[in-house]
């Protein structure tokens, strides 16, 4: 398979299905910021010393490339003439909410309660889950906002929403395992 196909040159693509649209739609917009957070999301892993995290963040990984190509695929291109799904892969799950789910309750019952908001950073892997946590963030808005426009999957805006809980609770374990500091927002008042 060649990498370049020359195809894009006129700053048009190829959704799944065949139809092609510019390079800045919000279809494209949505997905090229899931594979972004996934990048991200690869560099957490790649530090990470406990197993059981990466595990987690693997299997994340994944569900992010599902969504990908969930997101990759227009409503109108989804069913073959045939009446079989083009997509024949295993969909985000409500137990791939529960397993972040699960991961986050567990997590914070070895952290201080939380009082106030806190600066990003004071380790450069607490900073990257930070990272991966905004850009989840803007992941979920870029897919809402497609939303709008045509039906998504339910499941893949929920997913996001809670990947990126569960990016902000890691941040928080890893600052706790790492003994980095974790500086508390308190903002000065104005005289």
């Amino acid at each position: 398979m060649k990498i370049y196909t020359k195809t894009g040159d006129k700053g048009t693509t190829s959704l799944f299905g065949g139809e092609r649209v510019p390079k800045h739609h919000i279809r494209i917009e949505s997905y090229g910021t899931v594979d972004e957070l996934n990048s991200w999301i690869g560099l957490i892993r790649d530090h990470s010393t406990d197993v059981a995290m990466a595990l987690i963040l693997e299997g994340v990984q994944n569900k992010l490339f599902t969504a990908g190509a969930i997101l990759a695929t227009p409503p109108s291109k989804e069913v073959l003439k045939s009446g079989k799904k083009r997509l024949n892969i295993e969909r985000i799950e409500e137990e791939d909410l529960s397993v972040l789910e699960t991961a986050i309750d567990q997590m914070e019952t070895e952290l201080p309660p939380m009082t106030h908001f806190v600066l990003p950073g004071g380790h450069p892997h607490v900073s990257y889950c930070h990272i991966a946590r905004t850009v989840c963030r803007r992941a979920e808005r870029r897919t809402s906002q497609l939303n709008e426009i045509e039906e998504v999957e339910e499941i893949v805006i929920r997913y996001l929403n809670r990947l990126s809980d569960y990016l902000f609770v890691l941040a928080r374990k890893l600052s706790n395992d790492l003994q980095a500091k974790e500086v508390k927002w308190i903002p000065t008042k104005k005289e």
